[in-house]
């Protein structure tokens, strides 16, 4: 699964990578939690790669409210086609969900140890998101979004048996293809292999916490 992660990738950087238009203003994020506000990429029907800001926990348009939001921080890949919460946004609202790290909790006899999980190279990338629009007269609109997952890649299988799909950067486009079948879409949510994991401070599993040091190594 995937219930944190970081975005400290300076603005420019993240342009080059993902050409989006726009000027968000994007502070570094250390601790992104459940029901926050967070960065997503959406493509415009003209074309354009434009920058949100969207609440993490998809809220489906036929919820009644908002309360079941935090358990739906994730998709899973197998089933996402399917789900009466998730498959219309599979079918015509999918995202970027850009990233630079994300974190899972190892469950050891002597407590939980958390790692960060990061590119070999420290490069940024994008999860595979769905988005929602939630409207109601009394409460407005929300727009919420959700990241999938799938099995964990080899190499950190022992920390945890699930990951966030990271899309290469090659198929960012065919994610966003509006046209795209389902069979093909599936076909990107595979496990990546391109990352590598370090332990950090337990002090990630407070949301309130969001500084520099959680994304620092610790020792064993």
């Amino acid at each position: 699964m995937c219930g944190r992660y970081s975005l400290t990738t300076p603005l420019e950087a993240l342009r080059r990578v993902f050409a989006f238009e726009g000027s968000p203003n994007l502070a570094p994020r250390y601790n992104i939690a459940p029901t926050q506000s967070a960065p997503v990429l959406r493509r415009h029907p003209d074309g354009r790669l434009l920058c949100h800001q969207l609440r993490w926990g998809l809220v489906p348009s036929w919820a009644k409210d908002m309360s079941g939001a935090a358990r739906m921080i994730n998709a899973r890949s197998e089933t996402v086609a399917e789900k009466p919460a998730f498959r219309a946004a599979f079918a015509r609202r999918r995202c970027l969900v850009p990233a630079d790290g994300f974190y899972e909790w190892q469950k050891l006899e002597s407590g939980k140890q958390p790692w960060r999980i990061v590119m070999a190279d420290r490069s940024p990338f994008a999860f595979a998101g769905l988005w929602e629009r939630w409207e109601r007269p009394e409460k407005g609109t929300i727009d919420s979004y959700t990241i999938l997952t799938t099995d964990a890649a080899p190499g950190i299988a022992e920390i945890h048996h699930r990951m966030p799909v990271i899309l290469d950067a090659a198929d960012h486009d065919a994610w966003l293809d509006p046209d795209a079948g389902r069979d093909a879409l599936l076909d990107l949510a595979k496990p990546n292999d391109g990352v590598t994991a370090y332990r950090v401070s337990a002090r990630v599993g407070n949301v309130h916490n969001d500084d520099a040091d959680l994304i620092e190594p610790v020792d064993a």
